[in-house]
C-alpha cells in the first residue's frame, strides 16, 4: 500500500480578508514533491483556508493512488483535533468543509498531526503564492524553488521533534534562536511569511518558539514540582516558580496532564491609557479601535499555537469583545463566567489614582495597606475578590481538568491567580505589570500544584 504525506496550509489577509491556501503531496522515504495544490479563493477566514487546503491535499493524494496510507501534517491545532475527533466542530462554516474532507479518502486511511509552522514552509509558500496570484488577478502556477524546499521537507521529514523533558530549555531556547534569525532575514524573505499574514515576523515567531516551552502544550504529565523553562531571549518576564514544598522539587510522579489557564486581559477601551479605575461597578466599556486591534491580534497569535481548547469570558463588555474576537478565529464557542468580572471600585469608579488620592486620601491608604479593606463607597476588598476568584478557579479546574482554557478577564483577577499559584503575598499584587491585551498563563496539577509560565506577555501586539 502506497504511503504519503500531505502538507497543507491557508490563510488569510484580514481575516476575513483576501485568502488562499496551499497542499503539498511528499514521498515520505525521500521527501520528493508528488503534487502541489494552491488556489485563490477570494474573500474568507484563515480557519476556511485551512480546511480548503486540507481538502486540496487529500485529493491530491486520493488522485494518486486511492488505497494510499496518509499522514496530514497541519501547523492549525484546529483542524488537525477537529478531523482527528478529538474537538468538536461548532462553527456552521466549518461542519460542511470538515464533512467534505472526510469523505475523500477513507477514514482508516488518513491520520493527522500538528507540526510547528516552521516546518510547514512549503505549504505556506504555496498559501502565499496563491494570494499573491490572486492580488494580481492571476491564477496560480508552481514557482521554480520547489526543489530547495524538496530537499528541506526531507530533512523534515527524517528528523524528529526535538526530546527530552517537557520545557526542556535547551531545545525551547534553541527554537527561539532559529525563529528570530528567520524573522530578521528581511524583506526577501516573504514567500515563506506565515500564509496568514498574522503578526509581525519577530512578535510571530518568537511566541511560537518560546510558547512551546512555556505553556501551549504541557506534555509529559509529570508532577507540578517540575522546574519550568528558562525564558527565550527578548521576551516578557517569565516566572518559573512552582508552589511544591522544598523537598518536592524535581521530577514528580505522573500526573496526567495539568490543566492550563491562559489568562487574557481584554483590549483596550477609552479608559485604560487615562489609567482610570475600571472595575464591574462603574460602566460598562466598549473597546476603543486600539483595543479592537489588539484583540485581532491576540487572537492570531493563539490561532497560530493552536493550543486552546475552550474560551470563558468575564460578564464584562470589553472581555465579552475580546473573547468573541478569539473565539470567532478558533472556531470556538464562549462561555460567560461571572466569576472572572473585575472588583468592583465603588465610588473610585471612572477616576484616576490621583483623583482618589486628593478625594479619599485615607480610604485609598488603606486600600494599599491592607486586603481586606475596600474602595470607598462599597466597593470589593482584594480579599473578598480573592475568596471568589478562588471559588471560580476551583470550579474551572474541575469541569477542565487536563484542557488549555481561555480565560479572558481583568488586572485583579489575573493578577490574583498569579499571586495564588506563586504563594506571593498579598502586596505582590501592587507590583507586577500588566498590560491591555496581555498574555499570561498558569498550569495546574493534579497533586495540588501550579506553575506559573508566562506573565505579561505583549509579543503579539509589537
Amino acid at each position: 500500500m502506497p504511503r504519503f504525506v500531505v502538507e497543507a496550509d491557508g490563510g488569510s489577509r484580514g481575516n476575513p480578508g483576501p485568502a488562499g491556501y496551499g497542499a503539498v503531496v511528499l514521498d515520505p522515504a525521500s521527501g520528493e514533491t508528488l503534487a502541489e495544490r494552491a488556489e485563490f479563493i477570494g474573500v474568507a477566514t484563515n480557519n476556511v483556508a485551512e480546511y480548503k487546503g486540507l481538502i486540496a491535499g487529500l485529493t491530491a493524494a486520493r488522485d494518486l493512488a486511492s488505497d494510499a496510507e496518509v499522514l496530514v501534517r497541519m501547523d492549525s491545532k484546529l483542524v488537525v483535533e477537529q478531523m482527528s475527533g478529538r474537538w468538536k466542530i461548532k462553527h456552521p462554516d466549518m461542519k460542511p468543509l470538515a464533512a467534505e474532507a472526510a469523505r475523500i479518502l477513507p477514514r482508516a486511511q488518513v491520520t493527522y498531526e500538528w507540526i510547528p509552522r516552521e516546518r510547514n514552509k512549503h505549504a505556506d509558500r504555496l498559501a502565499n503564492e496563491a494570494m499573491d496570484a490572486g492580488k494580481r488577478g492571476e491564477q496560480w502556477e508552481p514557482s521554480a524553488s520547489s526543489a530547495a524546499l524538496d530537499a528541506s521537507a526531507a530533512r523534515s521529514l527524517s528528523t524528529p521533534p526535538p526530546s527530552g523533558p517537557p520545557g526542556d530549555a535547551a531545545a525551547g531556547a534553541a527554537a527561539a534562536r532559529a525563529a528570530l534569525a528567520a524573522s530578521r532575514s528581511g524583506p526577501d524573505t516573504a514567500a515563506t511569511a506565515p500564509a496568514s499574514a498574522r503578526t509581525s515576523a519577530t512578535a510571530s515567531a518568537l511566541a511560537e518558539a518560546a510558547a512551546d516551552t512555556l505553556w501551549a502544550e504541557p506534555g509529559s504529565g509529570t508532577g507540578g514540582s517540575i522546574p519550568s523553562a528558562a525564558p527565550a531571549p527578548g521576551r516578557a518576564a517569565h516566572a518559573a516558580t512552582a508552589t511544591a514544598p522544598a523537598a518536592g522539587q524535581g521530577w514528580g510522579p505522573d500526573m496526567g496532564a495539568p490543566a492550563t489557564f491562559v489568562l487574557l486581559r481584554h483590549g483596550e477601551t477609552a479608559l485604560t491609557p487615562q489609567k482610570r479605575f475600571s472595575g464591574s461597578g462603574g460602566s460598562d466599556p466598549e473597546l476603543s479601535p486600539a483595543g479592537r486591534r489588539q484583540a485581532a491580534a491576540v487572537a492570531e497569535a493563539l490561532a497560530a499555537r493552536g493550543t486552546v481548547q475552550t474560551v470563558i469570558s468575564s460578564p464584562l463588555l470589553r472581555c465579552r469583545e475580546t473573547a468573541r474576537a478569539v473565539a470567532d478565529r478558533l472556531g470556538l464557542d464562549v462561555t460567560v463566567e461571572q466569576g472572572l468580572r473585575e472588583v468592583d471600585f465603588g465610588a473610585w469608579e471612572g477616576l484616576t489614582f490621583a483623583e482618589v488620592q486628593e478625594r479619599f486620601p485615607d480610604d485609598l491608604q488603606a486600600w494599599l495597606d491592607s486586603p481586606k479593606a475596600a474602595p470607598t463607597g462599597g466597593g470589593e476588598s482584594f480579599a473578598a475578590a480573592t475568596r471568589r476568584i478562588s471559588a471560580t478557579r476551583d470550579r474551572l479546574l474541575a469541569a477542565h481538568a487536563g484542557r488549555t482554557v481561555l480565560l479572558v478577564t481583568h488586572v485583579t483577577p489575573v493578577k490574583i491567580l498569579v499571586r495564588l499559584a506563586l504563594g506571593a503575598p498579598p502586596e505582590s499584587l501592587f507590583r507586577m505589570e500588566l498590560s491591555a491585551a496581555s498574555l499570561s498563563a498558569v498550569a495546574y496539577y493534579a497533586d495540588g500544584n501550579a506553575s506559573v509560565r508566562l506573565l505579561n506577555d505583549t509579543a503579539h501586539l509589537r
